[in-house]
């Protein structure tokens, strides 16, 4: 996030955006709020280092946004989002993260994030976002509005399908995953169909490796 945006002027009687930043990297941490602080029409009120944190600051601060990592300790960013908006169906949150799979942006735009960004977007574009979300506007980049579409449109898969695609990344067998999950090897064998036909593949790799990208399974 280098080069420094254009400064601002900002009327006395106009207040600032007031910001919480979640990310349990420090160094993130420390950065983001040292960009949002140089800020005239901003300030950052809080900043937490996990999910419980960061809803017990919004309680405290209730911020006009909430910007805040997709992957952190004792409660994840969708968890943050889900348990704000219990208390503020209105709260306006930002997910700033390094995973772009369909199903991480589906979750947290589910959730009711009114914005998804990747970590190397450009500094102006953050502060730009930041603005827009404050506003009440939606801020998604093109190049996930696509991955956005893909994730909600896609068949979704089945609890015990996303069972059966776990243990196949695993690489276990016919047999193991009907053993693991008291089904015959019949049943895993039309799972995996479904699986097949819904993750547009043809073979088992090639299913690991699209459920890999889209963040179905952790190999």
């Amino acid at each position: 996030m280098s080069v420094s945006s254009p400064k601002l002027s900002v009327s006395p009687t106009r207040e600032k955006i007031r910001v919480l930043v979640a990310d349990d990297h420090v160094t993130v941490l420390e950065g983001l709020v040292a960009i949002i602080g140089r800020q005239p029409d901003m300030v950052v009120v809080a900043q937490a280092s996990n999910g419980r944190e960061a809803v017990e600051l919004w309680q405290r601060h209730r911020p006009n946004v909430t910007l805040l990592d997709l992957r952190m300790p004792m409660l994840d960013g969708v968890g943050v989002i889900e348990a704000i908006r219990l208390k503020d169906d209105g709260a306006r949150t930002l997910v700033l993260t390094t995973f772009d799979t369909d199903i991480d942006i589906t979750k947290a735009v589910k959730a009711g994030a009114k914005g998804y960004l990747l970590k190397d977007a450009p500094r102006e574009e953050l502060l730009a976002c930041i603005r827009k979300v404050h506003s009440g506007e939606t801020c998604i980049p093109t190049s996930l509005v696509a991955k956005l579409a893909a994730g909600i449109s896609r068949d979704a898969l089945t609890g015990r399908e996303l069972e059966v695609l776990s243990l196949l990344a695993r690489g276990k067998s016919n047999k193991e995953i009907g053993a693991h999950l008291y089904i015959s090897e019949t049943t895993v064998k039309a799972h995996l169909r479904s699986i097949f036909s819904k993750l547009n593949v043809i073979s088992r790799t090639e299913a690991i490796a699209v459920a890999s990208r889209r963040g179905l399974v952790q190999l």
